[in-house]
Formats: C-alpha cells, structure tokens, sequence
C-alpha cells in the first residue's frame, strides 16, 4: 500500500520541489497539498493521509500550532521542514514536543540543485515514517502509549564474544560494516521480533551496579529522550552520555531543553568534560563522542572519520565506552532508523555490558532497537514509559 502524503508549505518553490521528489518513488502518493496551517489542519481531517510534511513557519497557523490542531483532531505522523538555524531549532524541537514525529533541515542550496542524496534520504524518511503509521495508529504525543502490558518487558540472553576497540579507527576495520552508507546490516535481518522472547515482569529484569549510561537514539528520539531523563532524580549517581542523531545547530538547543524539563543536569558536551553523577552530555551534531584512553573520566570530541555514514554515531560512542567501562556500562537503544549502534553493541557485549532497547510498539521507528535485538545483543526490551524508571534503579559500581 502507497504512503498517503499531504504536503504543507507557504512556498510554491518547496511544493513544487517537495512534489516532485516524492512523486518519483512508486511506494508514495500525494494525497493533498496545502498552503498553510489552517488549511493542513482541514485538509488532515479530511484526507486521513499517513504522513503530513510540513513547514515550521507559514501564514495564518504556524506548523507548531498546526501540529497541536491535526493530533487533537486527525492524530498522523508528521515530518517536519526547518531551516538550519538556531531559531529554526527551537521551533523544531517545539513542534517535536507538540506531537511531530521527526524533522528534515530545510538547505535551500541542496533543495535547489537537486541534490540526490538528499531526495534519497527525504524519500525514505517519508516512506518509513508513514509506513508507520500504517502499522500502528498514531495518538498524539507521546505517539506510542505504553500498552496494558507495560509491568513486563522481554528478556534476552546473547551469546559472550571478544575484542575491543582501541579508537575509531580501529572500530571502523574492526566493523566495516559501520562505515556503510546504507547500513546494510539493518536489511539483513528479519524484519520481526527474535522468537522465543521470554517475558517477564519488570521486577525480575536485573538492574546491573554500574559506572555510566549511554543511550542512543535517531527518528523519534528527541520525544522518547526527553521522557527517560524527566524520570531521573536530581541525586542520580551515575554520568551520562547522550547520542542522538541531529544536526550542529540543533544540538546546543536540544540541550538546553531537555537541561529545562529535566531534574539532572543536561549540556552539550565540548572536548574535555569530565563525567559527573547526575549529568547528561549530549554529543554536539557532526562530531564524535569517545572517551578520552588517557583520562576516562572525561569525553573527546571529534571531527571523526569522513567515512562514517553518521555524525555522531551511536556505534562509536557504544565501542569507546565498552573499551573503557567494560562490564560496568547501562547501554540504552531507543527509537531510531537504520542500524546505527548495533555493531557498537556487540563489542558492548563482547566487554559484559548491559543493554536494553526499546519496545516496538513505543518506537516511531523500531529500525535501531530492531538491529540489536534480532542480532541477540538485548538483554530486555522495554517499552519507552518504563525505560527511566528502570534506568533510576541503577547504582554506582
């Protein structure tokens, strides 16, 4: 079944543009086109379309407030269009918080000379996000209510193996695969949920004693991160670190949000910062995030290999992390496309450590938590409202 689009946007340019990318591909079918805010919202409710793209600032409604209307009265996936800028970030995240699914930076540049790669990734976004929403209804934000089960999750056991990475050089010859522009790994796997899943109640997961928490996320991630860390206590023994794929000039902002809504303490990591009990840092967009083998009670931040598909990368943190902290590291996969992390948390694995992922049917998009637990590398999965309550039970090693 096509992915029924409607497409909002004041600028005849970027419909014209924004039409003509998606009428290239088979798997989509514009349903509907709107000039701005009150119009989306009318035209929602009438065409129940399952993915709605949309521009932050247009006439009449703004998408923020358009969005808040279409998920009280037509609940759908929406992907929103910003500008790379430090207001375009803000309102992003806002419009993110108003029930949106997910974002694509608005480079008219790009837009203006065609640019494949970025038809490509605006091409698959939509299919995935719809394709969504196809699967499972949407219900405003949080999109993805806990389900009635929501006191068990399933429990995994993976298999021990060996090696760990000394940098991100040899992480990449070490798991070629993750320098993949197509993360080809993630298509090499069933696309359900590994069978014989044992399901527990939450009060027999093992919350391991440990020295640090990385979590790691893409495609619904600023949601789903902004409701594990308001479940943290301000006292929370233990550091954390933050990968969340986004741009640079998205980073700094999303930061300082989730620092407002959060009791712990939140930040964009610089070069240098020393891990603290009760601090998130959050790996700034186009770098890396390692550990630093020299000090490791403090994070290194890098241009990183041109190679890497993703920047920052889930894989490369997860690797630097398991080299350094071994056994005593809380790994969390949350929402995400793609498989980004998957051959990190192997190596995760390899070292001892714990991982949980999260739930598919709380997920925007189940692609990273997928990867890990076909792969057998999850310990548990759980669904987004228990992960922070969960995470608050662990103790400092």
């Amino acid at each position: 079944m096509a992915v029924k689009v409607l497409v909002v946007d004041d600028s005849s340019f970027f419909r014209n543009r924004i039409q003509e990318a998606l009428s290239s591909d088979s798997r989509i079918e514009i349903v509907g086109v709107a000039v701005d805010g009150r119009e989306a919202v009318t035209k929602a409710v009438a065409l129940k379309p399952d993915l709605i793209t949309m521009d932050v600032e247009m006439p009449q409604l703004n998408g923020i407030e358009a969005v808040r209307q279409i998920m009280r009265q037509a609940p759908t996936n929406v992907l929103m269009l910003s500008s790379l800028t430090h207001e375009g970030a803000r309102v992003t995240l806002e419009a993110l918080e108003a029930g949106a699914a997910d974002y694509l930076t608005k480079d008219i540049r790009a837009w203006m000379d065609r640019s494949s790669a970025l038809t490509k990734e605006f091409i698959e976004r939509v299919v995935a996000l719809g394709k969504s929403r196809q699967h499972r209804p949407v219900t405003a934000f949080s999109r993805q209510p806990a389900p009635a089960s929501s006191s068990t999750a399933r429990v995994f056991r993976s298999e021990p193996v060996v090696a760990k990475p000394r940098s991100e050089r040899e992480f990449r010859r070490e798991t070629p695969q993750a320098a993949s522009s197509t993360q080809s790994s993630s298509t090499s796997r069933s696309n359900d949920d590994r069978s014989g899943a044992a399901t527990q109640p939450l009060s027999r997961i093992k919350v391991p004693d440990v020295r640090i928490v990385v979590i790691g996320a893409s495609t619904g991630g600023p949601a789903a991160l902004q409701k594990v860390l308001m479940a943290l206590p301000a006292s929370y023994p233990l550091p954390i670190l933050l990968v969340q794929h986004m741009p640079g000039t998205f980073t700094k902002v999303f930061a300082e949000r989730l620092n407002q809504q959060s009791m712990i303490r939140v930040r964009e990591a610089v070069d240098g910062d020393r891990l603290e009990p009760g601090l998130a840092l959050l790996c700034p967009g186009g770098m890396q995030m390692m550990l630093d083998p020299r000090q490791t009670d403090r994070v290194k931040i890098l241009a990183g290999d041109d190679r890497m598909t993703y920047k920052p990368s889930v894989d490369v943190t997860y690797a630097s992390v398991a080299k350094t902290y071994g056994s005593k590291v809380m790994a969390v996969m949350l929402t995400g496309m793609g498989a980004d992390g998957c051959d990190g948390a192997r190596l995760l694995k390899q070292a001892g450590g714990t991982l949980w992922a999260q739930s598919k049917d709380t997920c925007t998009i189940y692609g990273m938590p997928q990867a890990v637990v076909n792969a057998g590398l999850a310990d548990a999965v759980l669904d987004l409202d228990d992960i922070g309550n969960m995470l608050a039970k662990c103790r400092y090693a």
